[in-house]
């Protein structure tokens, strides 16, 4: 865990860019408030977070979280009019515990959690995110982070890599994928997205890419980036306990950007809702457990249309949001 100190970034090496999702519906159901606590656990290109800091002056504070340090060097000068209010992590938010307890804090008045790739990360930093450019087969959002996307591809077995693509891609032909990757690495290493994503339009059949409305590497990509980042096991743990870092009447507000994400959540608020956990075949609870958060989104909430056409990146957004009781 390592707090973020202020000091001058030479950061005019790039732009940050990102177009948040979603903003209007984020902030009705933060519902932010002067003077309270707030964590953006995926602070991204600080969006969400400069749209926090203005409900929350005079006297409140956002604890801002993000694996990327370029998130955090960006966040250094977006935020600065903010410094008083913000308090900056270079972390994953799966230590938010650790983080909080640096701050004398146990619970906050609201979570913010943002699941998607920042523009940044595709366009601009270089580690392969995208199948559109031919960089280093890196996918860490962390670089401090040991394993690469390369070192995925190169060195796991056929059998490991179709899983991969099958259980974080939901890949269909990931069986041809994994085989032809194997047969291409004992020719040459594959180093580059750009070759990955050449290995795999040759994999994939013809008549499938043609009725495909996405370019055949986005699942594998995708599903690559889980692996490389663990994000689906970090979600699931941090959604499990995630009732112990609210206040009553704290909010919950997570952006998924894919079916796998969005279950854990849903799955997740759903067990917190009900709380017992007693066989459905028991005649009454016996386990004593009882909910302790209520869902405000009965029904997952997607962006509208005209959000959709100024931000693509934002169709596939779903929100959903609970309250601690």
């Amino acid at each position: 865990m390592s707090e973020v100190k202020s000091q001058d970034w030479d950061f005019d090496f790039m732009q940050y860019n990102h177009i948040p999702a979603m903003p209007v519906e984020v902030a009705y159901y933060l519902n932010c408030r002067p003077g309270k606590v707030y964590v953006d656990c995926t602070l991204g290109g600080c969006g969400h977070a400069v749209d926090i800091c203005k409900k929350i002056v005079p006297d409140g504070l956002l604890v801002a979280i993000d694996q990327d340090i370029d998130a955090i060097k960006n966040a250094e000068k977006i935020l600065k009019p903010y410094e008083l209010n913000v308090r900056l992590f270079n972390d994953n938010f799966i230590n938010l515990k650790t983080i909080l307890s640096h701050l004398n804090i146990s619970s906050a008045d609201g979570v913010l959690l943002d699941l998607g790739l920042s523009l940044h990360q595709l366009e601009s930093s270089g580690r392969g995110f995208s199948f559109k450019k031919d960089e280093p087969l890196d996918m860490r959002m962390n670089i401090e982070s040991s394993i690469t996307a390369e070192e995925i591809i190169n060195r796991k077995r056929e059998e490991t890599l179709r899983k991969i693509f099958t259980d974080y891609g939901e890949e269909r032909w990931s069986k041809k994928i994994a085989r032809k990757i194997v047969k291409k690495r004992k020719e040459k290493e594959i180093k580059t997205s750009a070759q990955l994503a050449k290995i795999v339009i040759d994999a994939v059949p013809k008549f499938a890419s043609k009725r495909q409305r996405i370019h055949p590497a986005t699942r594998v990509f995708m599903a690559l980036r889980i692996a490389v980042n663990r994000e689906l096991e970090r979600l699931d743990y941090f959604m499990e306990n995630i009732a112990d870092f609210l206040n009553p009447g704290g909010r919950l507000c997570v952006l998924s950007f894919h079916s796998l994400e969005d279950r854990i959540v849903k799955q997740r608020i759903k067990a917190l809702e009900k709380g017992c956990i007693c066989p459905p075949n028991f005649p009454k609870c016996v386990c004593n457990k009882k909910g302790v958060i209520r869902s405000l989104t009965k029904k997952v909430v997607r962006p509208t249309k005209e959000e959709i056409a100024k931000n693509p990146m934002a169709r596939s957004t779903k929100l959903r949001a609970a309250e601690k009781i």
